[in-house]
């Protein structure tokens, strides 16, 4: 049965993970210099396949027996909250311009600049700890998807104005007592079984 809670929990942590990340940035560059949808459907599709990636590993990861899971996903988000944390703001390398504008050079260029930066990366990982969590890969799937889109659209269509309002500080380190939370969360639940 879907359940909205995992969705919804999966979309709020992914979301503020990822408002920070620098590929939110490179998708502000990328919508600066090239058409927005262009640039928005090479992303998705490389975020579609990160989820799938990470939904798959989670899964994988919950059959482990419940109280070794819970040990090690409790471990794994608050590695995730002391890397975010730790985190300094990178002015990220120049993005090359494609050769042209046309769809499948611009759509290209942001899939692959996405696939690249964003394998194995902090939300990528923590996606996977919550299909490990929740016992819902559909429901985990597209809560991530969603706040990976979302995230992609705000960078595209309106980072500058965003990152005016809302400190890049700020943000992470919301995200960081999120995962925080849950990750003291999940070691409570191992050691009370």
């Amino acid at each position: 049965m879907f359940s909205l809670a995992a969705a919804g929990v999966t979309f709020g942590v992914v979301f503020l993970a990822e408002l920070p990340d620098k590929t939110a940035l490179a998708g502000l560059v990328l919508g600066t210099r090239y058409r927005a949808s262009y640039v928005f459907a090479g992303v998705a599709a490389a975020f579609v396949l990160h989820v799938a990636l990470a939904v798959a590993a989670g899964s994988l990861l919950g059959l482990l027996p419940q109280r070794l899971l819970a040990v090690i996903v409790g471990v794994l988000f608050l590695t995730g909250a002391f890397l975010l944390l730790r985190h300094k703001d990178e002015d990220g390398g120049e993005v090359r311009k494609p050769a042209d504008q046309s769809f499948w050079k611009v759509a290209g260029s942001g899939f692959m600049l996405i696939l690249i930066a964003e394998f194995g990366d902090l939300t990528q990982i923590m996606t996977a700890n919550l299909a490990a969590r929740y016992d819902d890969p559909l429901a985990v799937a597209l809560g991530a998807v969603t706040a990976l889109w979302a995230v992609a659209a705000i960078g595209i269509l309106g980072g500058r104005a965003l990152m005016k309002r809302v400190p890049l500080g700020v943000i992470s380190k919301i995200a960081a007592g999120v995962m925080t939370l849950l990750g003291l969360w999940s070691l409570y639940e191992a050691v009370v079984g």
